[in-house]
């Protein structure tokens, strides 16, 4: 099969769920043509190394930057245009429209992402990971820029976020017109059958990890006495890492040999760089940032309990099961989570890990003294987690699935 993927920047370390997906469609035999419609990331030090291996961005067509001067970017339009044309550029013009696309033809905006598709290329499929970029592909291929039955992922942010940001009928036009869509769990399946999806054209298609990249190990009480905790995110508000901070906080006058580590980068470092020091926590909280998969993987492996408390952010942005929780439970870590979004489809409590309500550092801190007071349950839910990843979560299972997908689509009528 010849597919297209359409995606924003290319790659994000964050998105390891779109590269296993491509990867694996390739492993299968099948050509994949990457379409970033928001460039490439501000800071690509590091990759994930399915990147490399597979020559990604040998796959992948940009879109160019847009100056943020509307003059320049008028500019560049212009040679954009014309440096293009025996590319197909002038299929790219209706899309200036102002009185049909508003603010994102007057912007430009929509002239800069469709530059990469001026070829106007055929597909068997055009899967567009997330929603918002669904409705980019419903127009693109509705002014014939691209074609091919149309697919979309709709993954988190987008089925939460978007709709807050947006209202309930911003997604109408795509699930009218689209041609199938996949969730990564039955909370968001829900709420888009909520928002008048067709529910013979959606089903759910977890985000799958390669299980053999994280090996299992079972975890024991350490011989030093320092318990090891580890959390790995985006410094965003709806990840929930102030909480762990202050869960901590309260275990260290019973636990002061106590470790947590943060993994990640994002626009709430200097918050938490505050509260750390408040609360007198600098040796004993370690702001690692980001890391590479393998970096991430020799953490793991030193430490003895993982956290991924997310909670509801502000503007309504909510969790899926997080490919950081499948990989923690992969490698025999017990877990504390939230009843939140997707993740109580992932970890089972008293199970696999604990699940408490979001935003309570108490609560946090109590399962951790739980699991420290009790290390022999340890290997017990290690062993728990590993199982159900291995279960639902396997992504050479998942890519199989996918390539079935795809091929029942192609067979239905448009």
């Amino acid at each position: 099969m010849k597919i297209a993927f359409l995606v924003g920047q290319f790659p994000l370390l964050s998105e390891s769920f779109i590269l296993n997906q491509i990867a694996g469609l390739l492993d299968r035999g099948h050509e994949v043509q990457i379409y970033a419609l928001d460039g490439v990331p501000a800071n690509l030090a590091k990759v994930h190394p399915i990147v490399e291996e597979y020559r990604l961005r040998e796959r992948t067509s940009y879109s160019p930057t847009i100056p943020k001067n509307y003059i320049q970017r008028f500019l560049k339009c212009l040679k954009l245009l014309l440096t293009n044309i025996q590319q197909g550029s002038l299929a790219c013009l209706p899309l200036l429209n102002f009185f049909k696309y508003g603010r994102q033809a007057y912007s430009l905006r929509l002239f800069y992402r469709a530059i990469p598709l001026a070829k106007q290329e055929t597909y068997e499929i055009i899967h567009c990971q997330f929603g918002t970029f669904g409705l980019i592909g419903r127009l693109f291929r509705h002014c014939g820029l691209i074609r091919g039955k149309l697919i979309t992922s709709f993954r988190g942010h987008d089925i939460s976020w978007a709709i807050e940001e947006y209202g309930d009928r911003v997604y109408d036009p795509l699930l009218a017109e689209g041609d199938f869509f996949l969730t990564n769990c039955k909370f968001f399946r829900n709420r888009i059958v909520q928002l008048g999806c067709n529910e013979d054209k959606i089903l759910i298609l977890g985000s799958g990890i390669d299980c053999q990249k994280f090996a299992f190990s079972p975890r024991f009480f350490p011989v030093d006495g320092r318990i090891r905790v580890a959390t790995v995110g985006r410094l965003v508000e709806k990840k929930g890492i102030e909480y762990c901070i202050r869960a901590i906080a309260k275990l260290i006058p019973d636990y002061p040999n106590i470790e947590f580590n943060i993994i990640g980068n994002g626009p709430l470092k200097t918050h938490f760089q505050t509260i750390i020091q408040e609360l007198a926590l600098d040796s004993t909280v370690n702001l690692l940032g980001a890391k590479q998969q393998q970096e991430i993987i020799e953490i793991l492996d030193n430490s003895h309990i993982f956290m991924a408390p997310s909670v509801t952010a502000a503007n309504g942005d909510r969790d899926a099961p997080l490919n950081t929780l499948k990989e923690a439970m992969a490698m025999g870590l017990p877990v504390i989570s939230t009843y939140h979004g997707g993740i109580p489809e992932l970890v089972e409590d008293g199970i696999s890990g604990f699940l408490v309500p979001e935003r309570e550092p108490d609560a946090i801190a109590a399962k951790i003294d739980y699991l420290i007071e009790h290390p022999e349950l340890w290997s017990e839910m290690g062993r728990a987690g590993r199982a159900r990843v291995e279960e639902k979560y396997d992504t050479n299972k998942l890519n199989d699935e996918l390539v079935e997908i795809y091929q029942q689509l192609m067979q239905t009528r448009s």
